[in-house]
């Protein structure tokens, strides 16, 4: 369940931090953090994404209650809940990385399961296109 954690902050700062980690997962794809706040994350961007798989003005209003940048929200909506439309649930992926150098604290790092690929697809073009020219010089 969401929220039981308290991370050792108060519930406002508690509640920006996990508003601008579940904005920056969902902008950025990937972010480094300790393994408790990447399952927090984690269970908070999945709600944004269940949400987003229906567009309307309702959700939208959701999820702009909790993600910080409008930027964001659209990308949500257009492009990565539309990914995740098959999959019910699990779109987010926690590997843990070992500890951090100056306390040891665990980390992971939280990911979006079906973005990466979509990423993937776009610059296998340009990998093809640069084999080319050197096929030719042979």
């Amino acid at each position: 369940m969401p929220g039981t954690r308290k991370l050792g902050r108060a519930t406002d700062s508690r509640t920006a931090m996990l508003r601008a980690m579940v904005t920056f997962l969902l902008e950025n794809g990937k972010i480094e953090t300790t393994v408790t706040r990447a399952k927090e994350v984690r269970s908070m961007a999945e709600k944004m994404i269940t949400i987003a798989k229906e567009d309307t003005l309702h959700n939208r209003r959701l999820v702009m209650a909790f993600v910080t940048k409008e930027a964001v929200t659209n990308k949500l909506f257009t492009e990565i809940a539309p990914l995740c439309k098959e999959r019910g649930s699990g779109y987010t992926r926690i590997t843990k990385i070992g500890p951090r150098r100056g306390d040891a604290a665990e980390m992971a790092i939280i990911e979006l399961i079906d973005v990466k690929p979509a990423q993937a697809q776009e610059t296998k073009p340009a990998a093809k296109a640069n084999k080319k020219p050197a096929e030719e010089k042979a």
